[in-house]
């Protein structure tokens, strides 16, 4: 539609055709024009978003969403193998690759070099498993340790070479869960992908903090803590990113048992913390499946949850496990291949994640903080730096953001999963005109801080300061 003029703005009057030459007289005018705006920070804070989301229009297309070398690089990826992880690997699907875009994903998982032409028409970015007799099975991914740096830059040559030049190819799966005894190898394999495939991620998910303890033979992480786990995989594999895997919020029975719970929150904090000291985004894969009967299934409410709480911790994108099965109930397709309710589910918050996207992808995670009480033990409560209390009668986290221009940013996420809250916030310092950034569009419109908002179980909203 037509844009409609701003009131009170200086138009240039009728002039003859050298007036656009005129660069002195345009420039005065714009200077007038834009002055009272420019002091105004609301009109900061709209006139940045625009520019973020222009940018991200030209050269942010869904593709964009999965390059590592990309300010854009915000991944909605579902954890499964189009294929199967082994032969004899599933050939059609009901509910294909079309699926996995119209649920607003923008990386179609992992895929086989002959779905990259597919993913290309789609706009999906694609991890590329290797698919020849050696290095399709899940076994493969154990022989990496086995092998000596001469045969594991060959066999990253060889998927490499196999994948082709297809510009949906994002990445090259490594492994899943090492434990240190990996890290070695996998540091070369790292490096081989760095050096043949400059740009490209090689994609490794770590176990999550309740993994055992223990000597390297004696258990999966082989460490004595998980700091320690986490702190030996970025010194000797170089990674690109940290990603790794916590299902707690279903084990905890919809954080109904706060031990359980506690793993969820304690992990984030921890990832977060080792990822910024080392400079590195990180992904999150959380569940949406019934992850062990007699876990609760997902629901709009326990899947915002994860969604909104890996975002407000400063996360770069959001995994969802898994999508296909099999040995999963409740999965967003079923085992005779039609989608159900969480494919639904997941759509709707997919959806979210992807408007959200182009303002997340360009904020710095500056402080994370709880209402008090906390829902667990040991996690930091208000005031923060920008956010001085949220009055709500359910738990809330808030994720505090700047921008590289300066610009603050917060976002609040109701930490209930049975029950729908207003809240309503103070900040340490006044802002003219706090603004809700949309979760549909991106589009703002006004946020009262004395009336509040509400937000339904596991909703969060993400609120522009200004500068």
């Amino acid at each position: 539609m037509p844009v409609q003029p701003a009131a009170d703005l200086t138009f240039l009057e009728e002039g003859d055709e050298t007036d656009p030459l005129n660069f002195e007289s345009h420039f005065g005018i714009m200077r007038r024009t834009l002055r009272p705006l420019l002091r105004a920070r609301w009109f900061c804070c709209w006139f940045s978003l625009l520019l973020a989301t222009c940018a991200f229009g030209e050269t942010g297309s869904r593709l964009a969403l999965g390059d590592i070398t990309q300010p854009d690089f915000f991944p909605i990826l579902p954890w499964d193998p189009y294929h199967g992880w082994s032969k004899p690997f599933v050939e059609q699907r009901p509910n294909g690759l079309e699926s996995i875009a119209d649920c607003n994903f923008n990386m179609a998982g992992f895929v086989q070099p002959r779905d990259l032409r597919r993913c290309e028409k789609l706009r999906l970015g694609a991890i590329v498993l290797p698919d020849d007799d050696d290095t399709t099975s899940p076994s493969y991914q154990r022989e990496w340790k086995k092998m000596s740096g001469e045969a594991i830059e060959r066999r990253i040559k060889q998927i490499i070479r196999a994948a082709g030049k297809s510009p949906a190819i994002k990445g090259y799966f490594i492994m899943d869960e090492p434990g240190v005894v990996d890290f070695p190898a996998l540091g070369q394999a790292v490096a081989a992908v760095k050096k043949h495939a400059p740009g490209k991620l090689a994609y490794i998910n770590l176990f999550p903090d309740y993994a055992t303890l223990g000597a390297p033979d004696r258990s999966q992480l082989g460490t004595s803590n998980y700091t320690e786990y986490l702190e030996r995989f970025v010194a000797e594999v170089n990674p690109q990113v940290i990603s790794y895997d916590n299902y707690s919020v279903q084990y905890s029975d919809d954080l109904k048992n706060t031990d359980k719970a506690a793993s969820y929150y304690h992990n984030l904090f921890e990832v977060r913390r080792v990822a910024q000291k080392h400079q590195l985004p990180c992904l999150h894969i959380v569940s949406a499946n019934q992850i062990r009967p007699p876990a609760p299934i997902p629901s709009p409410a326990n899947l915002q949850f994860q969604a909104y709480t890996t975002l407000a911790t400063g996360y770069r994108g959001v995994t969802w496990y898994n999508y296909y099965g099999p040995g999963y109930q409740y999965t967003a397709i079923d085992p005779a291949g039609r989608k159900t309710l969480t494919w639904i589910y997941l759509r709707d918050i997919n959806s979210q994640i992807a408007a959200l996207a182009p303002v997340m992808s360009r904020l710095i995670s500056t402080g994370v903080f709880f209402s008090a009480p906390a829902p667990v033990d040991n996690l930091p409560l208000l005031p923060g730096k920008l956010v001085e209390t949220v009055t709500c009668p359910t738990p809330v986290m808030v994720g505090e953001f700047r921008r590289s221009n300066g610009d603050a940013y917060v976002m609040i996420v109701n930490l209930s999963l049975e029950r729908s809250a207003k809240f309503t916030l103070a900040t340490r310092q006044p802002w003219n005109a706090i603004k809700i950034v949309s979760a549909v569009d991106g589009s703002l419109s006004a946020f009262d801080p004395k009336n509040g908002l509400w937000l339904v179980a596991g909703q969060g909203v993400l609120l522009a300061l200004g500068q």
